[in-house]
């Protein structure tokens, strides 16, 4: 109602650790060697790492059962590297040209990110904060409950139930809500307004004495709470600010790149495509 990559293996890991059963380290004791590969070594921190840098898998098994499926799969891993290497499969042209292609996509990558971090800093951060702290305007929000129902005969029958005080409100709202009763805190305009006409102007602590009507059903409306809105605590909103900082910077870094490059594209028919021309500001 509401208008509102460590290697190539992780994903066999998260298959294999399905199932998993329980297996004391005891490579810890072998001078931390879990395995020697045709003279190469696997050591326990490298599977330890792996296991640190999965924070889905470590939330769900211990590193006790995530060792024993993790060295299988990085022994054949070293098994098939090893394999590759013996095929010189690295002077193949096609491995230079998908080596050629990932370098690059390395490189751009971490350019792209190195800019970003230069330019969402705690500070950066911090100041949008503040200005949205600064222009906030505060509303009247209310923090409500409802009974929704199909028919309007069914929300009067509530209504009086509430008024005989034969049931209350959460009893009513378990037995015939078809829709989850809290609400929660919102503001008018979150609300369709037919709902919001009736749930603003109760007073804290009121039901509705007639239902009312949306396109969902028929409301009997309780307010719990009435406050002035005020703005969001910091943490709550951080990492959106950051995502937009970041979006907005890889913007600006694209559109910079391409105001300093020499660009020419053309269409399929060979047709030099040229630039969009700049709209007219018109002076008043």
């Amino acid at each position: 109602m509401q208008k509102k990559y460590i290697y190539t293996t992780t994903a066999a890991l998260v298959v294999l650790i399905a199932a998993a059963f329980a297996y004391k380290v005891s490579a810890e004791k072998n001078n931390g060697i879990a395995a020697v590969v045709n003279g190469e070594q696997i050591t326990v921190a490298e599977i330890k790492e792996a296991y640190e840098q999965n924070p889905q898998i470590k939330a769900q098994v211990s590193f006790e059962n995530f060792y024993n499926h993790a060295l299988d799969v990085m022994v054949n891993s070293k098994l098939a590297s090893q394999a590759a290497k013996a095929s010189n499969i690295a002077a193949t042209p096609e491995y230079q040209k998908q080596l050629a292609t990932l370098q690059d996509e390395l490189a751009r990558q971490m350019y792209i990110d190195k800019l970003v971090k230069e330019a969402v800093t705690d500070e950066a951060v911090k100041k949008v904060y503040d200005d949205y702290v600064a222009q906030f305007k505060s509303q009247k929000e209310i923090k409500a409950k409802h009974i929704l129902v199909e028919t309007e005969q069914e929300a009067k029958d509530i209504i009086k139930k509430l008024d005989e005080k034969s049931a209350k409100f959460d009893d009513l709202a378990r037995q015939y809500s078809k829709d989850q009763p809290d609400l929660g805190y919102f503001t008018k305009e979150m609300m369709v307004p037919e709902f919001s006409e009736v749930a603003f102007t109760l007073a804290k602590g009121t039901y509705s004495k007639v239902p009312a009507k949306t396109e969902f059903g028929y409301h009997v409306i309780y307010v719990e709470d009435v406050r002035d809105s005020k703005p969001l605590p910091l943490q709550d909103i951080e990492q959106q600010i950051r995502n937009n900082l970041s979006q907005s910077a890889v913007a600006q870094i694209v559109e910079k790149l391409n105001a300093e490059g020499q660009v020419e594209k053309y269409d399929l028919n060979g047709k030099k495509i040229e630039p969009a021309k700049p709209a007219k500001v018109e002076s008043k």
